[in-house]
């Protein structure tokens, strides 16, 4: 008899990944990542002729030491359309496939459009308790897209945040942004005429944009201030100016994948103003005691945000857990066991 896969949709995935709970979880995924309990390689883009889109390949195997009942094999497959942006479609789109890491059997196909969102914020959540000041109360959010959105969640999640100032290069669409984000968590919010008009004075800056040139100058940030710098992900793209990352001690998910994808570290390394050392570490580091966060209330952070495939397995194995246990998802049958000759 086939076992059957369990399907799970976008909706679903929302109840079953709270962000508080996706925090944890991205914590122990990012103490995981480098504690080297997995095997994660660079994610591989397979882009259109006209580059206008492509399919991004991000496979991952997650070992718990002494809990093989919680190991985990899987892939995204997820799609990169930036010209989506504005449409109904998400810029990016998926899905993640678990398998059985005892005999390969696929276990579950779970939407990862929305894991996508939930956890990348969740992310920067947990980079935002480990490195803000406790007291953080004032949030600029540079973008207005799904991550705009899901990162007030997560900052509004460690941090009591009592205003939010807002800016995307729409003003009608930041204003109805604002809008949206008032009623929804009842936190005073405004939108900014410039990205400089929102950051000034704010304690905690997200950039969630598709831009490519920086949107964030270094000379607005104010002593205390903490960045989650999150939009860009490939090296000639990049939200933040060379002076912002010299200024700030500067924290990443992944040293590998920041050496790689990151235009915001890579392009002002190019120019010989920084170079690999002004990379304090790994957020999983900080969570292993091996290096130190914050430091003082007086300086500036910055959390270069890349995505991790280990992220995604860690999200998706919490997710399936609980569907299990409250009978939700689609059972459906894909594959089939191996049968003896006659």
């Amino acid at each position: 008899m086939v076992m059957p896969v369990v399907v799970i949709a976008h909706d679903e995935v929302r109840g079953l990944l709270p962000m508080p709970e996706c925090i944890d979880v991205m914590a122990d995924a990012l103490r995981a990542y480098s504690g080297r309990e997995c095997t994660v390689p660079l994610r591989s883009i397979v882009w259109l002729p006209d580059r206008t889109g492509g399919l991004g390949l991000m496979p991952g195997i997650l070992v718990s030491a002494g809990q093989p009942a919680n190991h985990a094999l899987g892939l995204k497959i997820v799609t990169v359309f930036p010209k989506n942006e504005g449409t109904a479609y998400e810029s990016h789109q998926g899905a993640v496939l678990l398998f059985d890491p005892d005999n390969g059997r696929l276990l579950s196909i779970i939407d990862g459009c929305e894991i996508t969102t939930i956890r990348t914020a969740a992310v920067s959540g947990l980079a935002t308790r480990l490195l803000a000041r406790a007291d953080a109360t004032t949030l600029a959010i540079l973008g207005t897209g799904t991550q705009a959105r899901s990162h007030i969640e997560a900052m509004l999640a460690v941090r009591p945040i009592t205003s939010i100032r807002i800016w995307g290069r729409d003003p009608a669409r930041a204003e109805a942004f604002v809008r949206q984000a008032s009623a929804r968590h009842g936190v005073a919010a405004e939108a900014a005429a410039t990205a400089e008009q929102a950051v000034r004075g704010a304690d905690i800056i997200c950039t969630v944009t598709a831009a490519r040139e920086p949107i964030l100058n270094g000379q607005w940030l104010e002593p205390g201030t903490h960045v989650n710098a999150v939009g860009a992900c490939i090296p000639v793209a990049r939200e933040l100016d060379t002076e912002a990352v010299r200024r700030s001690r500067l924290f990443v998910d992944s040293r590998e994948s920041a050496m790689n994808e990151a235009g915001d570290l890579l392009i002002p390394m190019r120019a010989g103003v920084i170079d690999e050392s002004h990379i304090v570490g790994e957020l999983g580091e900080v969570l292993l005691g091996r290096i130190e966060g914050c430091r003082g209330d007086d300086e500036i952070t910055l959390f270069k945000s890349l995505g991790l495939a280990v992220e995604d397995l860690a999200a998706a194995r919490h997710i399936l857990g609980k569907a299990r246990l409250s009978q939700r998802g689609i059972e459906v049958t894909i594959g089939a066991l191996r049968h003896e000759a006659p």
